[in-house]
């Protein structure tokens, strides 16, 4: 069997997943403004881009914006006159995504909405069905904002989530609240008979789950 490791993801990468200019300058501009390092990776990124390009998404969200890196792939992808719509509680984070949507020519797709996810959810559903929603958020809500984006994407539509493997302590003897989380997360993933689910497991793992029903 295959052992997926460091040298595979950068022959994926290398292959697949090259960053522009743009996309370079946001992962490097976004820890130079001290922001966590936490985004997806390149591989991860185009993995995003392919899904919303083959599921033909024209209304996307995304719950955590960050620096707007894992936003630019996804609001690259949409198909023509599609709309991103991406939640961040930092007002800092925000502006700085702002800045790198409009470096990565991608501002013009995206719309930032600032606060709390839980609050500004409800107001996002007189928008109708979303095609693609992305969670990269805090854990513990996970499982509120899946239930919610089970409920407001299409048929068919797609969910992903990131950190779905917590660094490989999802499998790991040694436990904790976090790895906890995740593991009843991806558990409650698998179980929904609304979705058949799977995990992509590149950088840190990517539950993606599409609608059946």
């Amino acid at each position: 069997m295959t052992v997926y490791n460091d040298m595979i993801s950068a022959y994926i990468t290398d292959l697949y997943a090259h960053e522009d200019e743009a996309l370079a300058f946001i992962r490097r501009d976004s820890l130079e403004n001290g922001l966590p390092d936490i985004s997806v990776d390149a591989e991860e990124g185009q993995f995003l881009h392919l899904l919303v390009s083959a599921s033909q998404a024209k209304l996307a969200l995304e719950i955590g914006t960050l620096g707007g890196y894992s936003g630019t792939w996804i609001a690259r992808a949409l198909a023509p006159g599609g709309r991103l719509i991406t939640l961040e509680k930092s007002g800092k984070h925000a502006a700085i995504a702002s800045e790198h949507f409009a470096r990565s020519g991608v501002a013009d797709k995206v719309t930032i909405m600032t606060g709390d996810a839980h609050q500004l959810l409800p107001g996002l559903e007189k928008l109708g069905l979303f095609d693609f929603v992305f969670i990269d958020a805090d854990k513990v809500s996970y499982p509120d904002y899946f239930d919610w984006a089970v409920k407001h994407v299409r048929l068919g539509g797609i969910i992903c989530l990131h950190n779905a493997l917590w660094g490989g302590a999802v499998v790991s003897p040694h436990q904790g609240e976090a790895v906890d989380l995740v593991k009843a997360f991806n558990r409650q993933a698998a179980e929904d008979p609304g979705v058949t689910s799977s995990i992509y497991p590149a950088g840190d793992g990517t539950l993606v789950a599409v609608r059946v029903r």
